[in-house]
């Protein structure tokens, strides 16, 4: 029996090489792809990003969204250029299952930062009508809280050393795979 994070990440391909016209892998239909599930993949080139789109909540059938965000990180993040045909061979998928997001509760940015899990956590970082997101991934760049905070509201475009009572923080852990 195929493993799930072997058959999200051939899903996830399988998706991008499909709208180039190109022939696509064969998987197992595993039960869990057609129980709701939140996805982000993320694209990288010789370890640099290249595409990241994702769920942050379980709103359709998990294949539908590996599917759906691995076209969404290849040709629709506005960061990059869509992807090409020639750059599928160097593009290393990966695949990040996010368990449901969880509100923190904080008395203060420095009470929110001692929360934090660095390497463990995913976090929401919501203010008014501005929100963004980094998964856990994110900590390697980041690895020190505020660091991560700071650059997790300007993504929000929000200054970094922004902070009312309007901020609301949520954290999701997530399952990842990678292709080799």
């Amino acid at each position: 029996m195929a493993d799930l994070g072997s058959t999200l990440l051939t899903q996830a391909r399988n998706a991008i090489a499909s709208r180039f016209g190109l022939s696509v892998s064969q998987v197992e239909d595993l039960p869990e792809l057609h129980q709701p599930g939140a996805v982000f993949v993320t694209l990288t080139q010789h370890d640099n990003l290249r595409g990241c789109i994702g769920s942050l909540e379980a709103w359709r059938p998990l294949l539908k969204d590996v599917q759906e965000n691995a076209l969404a990180a290849a040709f629709r993040d506005p960061r990059f250029e869509p992807l090409t045909t020639d750059e599928l061979p160097i593009t290393r998928v990966e695949v990040s299952l996010l368990t449901p997001a969880e509100p923190m509760r904080f008395s203060s940015e420095a009470d929110a930062l001692a929360q934090l899990r660095p390497d463990i956590d995913g976090v929401i970082f919501t203010a008014g009508n501005r929100r963004s997101t980094f998964l856990p991934q994110v900590w390697e760049q980041l690895p020190e809280p505020a660091m991560f905070m700071a650059h997790l509201k300007q993504k929000a475009g929000l200054p970094a050393d922004y902070w009312g009572p309007n901020v609301q923080l949520e954290r999701y852990q997530v399952k990842k795979w990678k292709e080799a």
